[in-house]
């Protein structure tokens, strides 16, 4: 095939890509249907792919990445600034040039006897205010159909671009997949992403965290908007009105099933519904009202497989019924998939995700090694196939947000939710950010680690920098910012077991924020923010008691004194680019949560909650 655009900055790098690849043919992916077809039909027949049960999984195929690429590589991940400081000590960093010759030889000659795939795509809708584009070179056919999912992947991209430079260059070539020179780097002065020696979706998909955060982010810097690890759902109440929320968490704080939950029977027969506009990123820019707008610029959902199923996130098992690529799931007899968690009948004769004969007989769920699915067992799925999409998903302005919600898994330290006391406390809120480790982690039990606005993998720059921007951010919307939240469905009792019930009656927290936002509902002063009176969460048809409840919402000060030292100590990582705000902020939580005293809450008659906090009247 011809090439598709005359932009001379796309063909000449193109081209130089060419000499240095030296692949047998190049194919410029156009994103039709009918090319898309064709290049599975290649994929089975090489077993690339393999075409699952059409009758029960329709246009779904399984996808198995070598046994050394099953994951994110963090430690050969790197961020090439032209200077190391402005990488931060978050990220790894080598300096570009070193980092591109070493690429190049690695690439050097890698295509050769295979196609080279030109895939142009934008993130965020094309012709978008808030769309930014991308051309991705890769020799995987898994890459072409998968971003046709992840992405708008489409020769119209060309056409929004015209002569323009201004689009991300992406370079994928599997190589020999050897983990030993696996690298994935960002160039964020070029707008450049290069990966070598993966088959494996977060390292090769290079539209997702490597552009839509990564250099996004950095982007967002120099353009004055946000690119941010976070989930967005739209509440809809009784009357019809849709009120957005944008939501960060770290891995296993329950983001997607938040994104995409179901309300309780109580909340659905009063006309309450949740809308899905995205589940992993969100891009957010002023809009010409002054208010904050985002947008989903992803067109897909590349979820975790184990533990999905119809009672944990009954939304995300329905998105990938159709259409979905599959990948490192086991392989039924009935060539349908399957998972650990999915239900509870273990299949017979089914093929592992390595490719062997599972025995159902040998399998213990504490031994990981026995697991007919890889522990980070994905699926790639269209986000038109949620059943409760939104219907902005699409939209070109994005939608407005009320409320900025950050939220981790501490067992005792952080209540239920609370908000910040403006925005400035919600940047400090966002970066002091931690989850404690579980016994399903490696390592210690209860470890906490500091994950600021869950994007510390995922920041392209200098954190202490970051921080600034959202400040900065907070300046210019000023009286029409968000307000920003703490949740923490994670709180547990003194055995060790879930207050919370949490999934969909998260939806009765999420209620008060926006009544927050609307000015509709009260809360108390504490000395960590504004918490709702204990009668201000709506609890109807929950077994829980207002005692229940008053711990759930109450303040632990020794806890926080210890944490406050934490926090110190985090926040010196970051040196003199660590905005004074930040500073100021921890100083003056320092001083309020210095007693070590635990003071147990207890509601009083008017279900008011007494602990070492100065109360609104």
């Amino acid at each position: 095939m011809t090439n598709l655009t005359t932009n001379k900055s796309i063909l000449d790098w193109v081209q130089d890509k060419i000499e240095l690849l030296n692949p047998d043919s190049v194919m410029w992916i156009d994103g039709s249907e009918e090319q898309l077809e064709g290049l599975r039909q290649e994929a089975f027949k090489t077993g690339e792919l393999i075409k699952l049960n059409e009758e029960k999984l329709p246009g779904c195929v399984l996808h198995r990445s070598a046994l050394n690429d099953v994951a994110r590589v963090e430690n050969r991940t790197f961020i090439c600034s032209e200077k190391e400081e402005d990488a931060g000590p978050t990220n790894h960093w080598m300096d570009p040039n070193d980092c591109y010759k070493l690429l190049y030889d690695i690439a050097r000659g890698s295509y050769k006897g295979r196609t080279m795939y030109v895939i142009p795509y934008s993130m965020g809708p094309i012709g978008s205010p808030f769309a930014k584009y991308g051309i991705e070179i890769t020799d995987s056919i898994y890459v072409v159909v998968s971003m046709a999912i992840m992405t708008r992947m489409s020769k119209d991209v060309y056409a929004a671009l015209g002569d323009s430079n201004d689009w991300v260059r992406g370079l994928h070539c599997k190589c020999e997949l050897d983990e030993e020179k696996r690298y994935i780097c960002h160039f964020p002065q070029d707008n450049t992403i290069i990966s070598v020696n993966s088959g494996y979706g977060g390292n090769v998909l290079l539209g997702k965290k490597c552009f839509a955060l990564r250099i996004a982010s950095n982007l967002g810097r120099q353009e004055g908007w946000l690119a941010e690890h976070m989930l967005i759902l739209g509440l809809e109440n009784p009357k019809g009105e849709i009120k957005y929320i944008a939501a960060a968490f770290p891995s296993a704080c329950g983001k997607t099933n938040l994104a995409m939950l179901i309300p309780p029977k109580y909340f659905l027969d009063q006309g309450y519904k949740v809308w899905c506009v995205g589940d992993d990123i969100a891009w957010m820019r002023i809009g010409e009202d002054g208010r904050l707008w985002a947008c989903n610029p992803e067109n897909g959902f590349f979820g975790v497989a184990p533990g999905t199923n119809a009672h944990s996130n009954f939304n995300a098992l329905e998105s990938t019924r159709k259409n979905t690529i599959f990948t490192n799931v086991a392989h039924t007899a009935d060539n349908c998939v399957w998972w650990e968690g999915l239900d509870k009948n273990l299949p017979e004769g089914a093929t592992d995700w390595r490719g062997n004969a599972w025995d159902p007989a040998k399998f213990d769920k504490k031994d990981k090694s026995t697991c007919a699915a890889h522990p980070n067992s994905r699926f790639t799925a269209p986000a038109i196939n949620c059943p409760c999409i939104s219907s902005e998903f699409n939209s070109e302005k994005g939608v407005p947000i009320s409320a900025i919600v950050f939220g981790g898994r501490r067992a005792k330290t952080a209540p239920l939710v609370y908000q910040s006391r403006d925005w400035k406390h919600g940047v400090f809120v966002g970066s002091i950010m931690a989850s404690e480790t579980t016994a399903a982690a490696a390592g210690a039990v209860g470890v906490v680690r500091r994950d600021p606005m869950a994007m510390l993998p995922f920041c392209g720059y200098h954190m202490g920098d970051y921080w600034a921007h959202w400040l900065a951010m907070g300046e210019k919307l000023g009286d029409k910012a968000p307000k920003i939240f703490n949740v923490n469905w994670f709180r547990t009792d003194d055995n060790g077991d879930f207050i919370w019930p949490g999934f969909g009656d998260n939806m009765r927290v999420l209620n008060w924020i926006l009544a927050r936002c609307e000015g509709k509902a009260d809360a108390r002063e504490t000395e960590i923010g504004y918490l709702p009176n204990v009668e201000d969460i709506d609890t109807t048809g929950l077994d829980i008691s207002k005692e229940t409840m008053a711990d759930l919402l109450s303040v632990d000060c020794a806890l926080w004194a210890e944490d406050a030292a934490a926090i110190e100590e985090f926040y010196g990582k970051f040196g003199d680019r660590l905005p004074a705000e930040l500073k100021n902020q921890l100083a003056t939580l320092k001083p309020t949560s210095a007693s070590n005293q635990k003071q147990k809450p207890a509601p009083d008659f008017q279900g008011q909650v007494f602990l070492c906090a100065k109360h609104s009247e």
